[in-house]
């Protein structure tokens, strides 16, 4: 395509451009698509109210045609938890969406490298927007399928696009789905009895939403401490997660938030929450007001929400390799049904954690989507 130009993102009326392109074809191109919220991309790409950007940075860029209509945009990346970490020289790249021509992506990934490269970096991978603490990866498989909760997706051509401009699958995500009527809950029951016969003093109390900034703050432990060696793993910063915490706080259902103890000590958690895509999706256009809000409110109160995902769980290292993750699950499949919550989407789940994806499939889930993350030099 002639003519395509890619300039930053300066003003006010840039920024809002940049937050409603996607709402330009995603609605008729693809039915699957959840139009996520307007605030919260706003929110993310906000100093003002996101505190990745206390560690981080974004330069935002958009693409235009010869006529000026916009035709994409995307993020480059640094987040300085990962530099800080790793020592590894990698940007990243996100909120990464385009019309279905190379010509534009090329035009945005040569913009969001040669700033990255401006940096001082040497490597970019993504997507993240803006961490993997957030939504993050692609979508390469499962297209007919809406999205779960904050989880990403996109048209089928962006991988295609990052392959043919050199970038390679870094890592393969996959997203795990659970349903009442084929889990093999005898299975899951035996493993259960097993571990607590083995290992006395578990103790499993759901979330306390009396003391719910307490049990937020040793959430925020055991999980900084159980996913440190995971693949591309950050750690949020207290004002990430407090962030994070507060946006959770209003959707969180406590039926299907767990803790383990140990005599009395936390050493594992599990969280799932209420799969509210499936109101968000009778949400047109991404806007609360005027008239979204009544319709989220009324899906999540007459039944409209039957599914959860659960996207975070984490045993503390001492303890991890004693399945203390069976009676967090357990206890989300037994339960969440008497909730309303019919089934559960594991995601993301790394390729290279065989023992859950093991685990999963045993106990009669199957693989539901794949995603995945790219890098490349710089």
């Amino acid at each position: 395509m002639a003519g395509i130009s890619v300039r930053p993102v300066e003003t006010g009326k840039d920024t809002k451009s940049f937050i409603d392109f996607p709402y330009s074809f995603y609605p008729d191109a693809y039915p699957a698509w959840v139009p996520p919220l307007r605030q919260d991309t706003s929110h993310a790409i906000s100093p003002k109210h996101n505190p990745f950007f206390e560690h981080g940075n974004i330069q935002l860029f958009l693409a235009e045609d010869a006529s000026g209509t916009i035709v994409g945009r995307i993020g480059a990346i640094v987040n300085g938890m990962h530099l800080k970490k790793y020592e590894d020289g990698n940007g990243f790249f996100g909120f990464f969406e385009c019309i279905n021509n190379y010509a534009v992506a090329e035009a945005l990934l040569d913009a969001a490298c040669d700033w990255l490269r401006s940096q001082g970096l040497t490597g970019v991978r993504g997507p993240t927007n803006p961490s993997l603490n957030d939504i993050a990866g692609l979508l390469v498989d499962g297209f007919d399928r809406e999205p779960s909760l904050l989880m990403p997706f996109n048209p089928p051509y962006h991988a295609d696009f990052l392959q043919q401009y050199g970038f390679e699958r870094a890592m393969t995500m996959w997203a795990y789905y659970v349903h009442k009527k084929y889990v093999q809950i005898d299975k899951l029951r035996r493993g259960a009895a097993i571990v607590k016969r083995r290992n006395p003093g578990l103790h499993l109390r759901n979330l306390d939403m009396k003391r719910f900034d307490a049990d937020a703050q040793v959430i925020l432990d055991i999980y900084n401490e159980a996913w440190s060696n995971n693949w591309g793993h950050v750690p949020m910063t207290e004002g990430e997660f407090g962030r994070l915490i507060k946006d959770l706080k209003q959707i969180v259902d406590p039926n299907i938030v767990y803790l383990l103890e140990k005599d009395g000590e936390p050493v594992a958690f599990s969280i799932a929450l209420p799969n509210l895509n499936l109101a968000l999706k009778h949400v047109k256009g991404g806007r609360l007001l005027p008239f979204g809000l009544p319709k989220l409110l009324g899906y999540a109160k007459f039944g409209g929400i039957y599914e959860c995902r659960m996207p975070l769980m984490g045993v503390r290292q001492a303890y991890q390799g004693k399945a203390f993750d069976t009676l967090l699950v357990l206890a989300t499949i037994e339960n969440g049904p008497k909730h309303g919550y019919d089934a559960c989407e594991m995601s993301w789940v790394l390729d290279s954690n065989q023992v859950l994806k093991n685990s999963l499939v045993s106990m009669g889930g199957v693989v539901d989507k794949e995603y995945a993350m790219f890098e490349k030099g710089l």
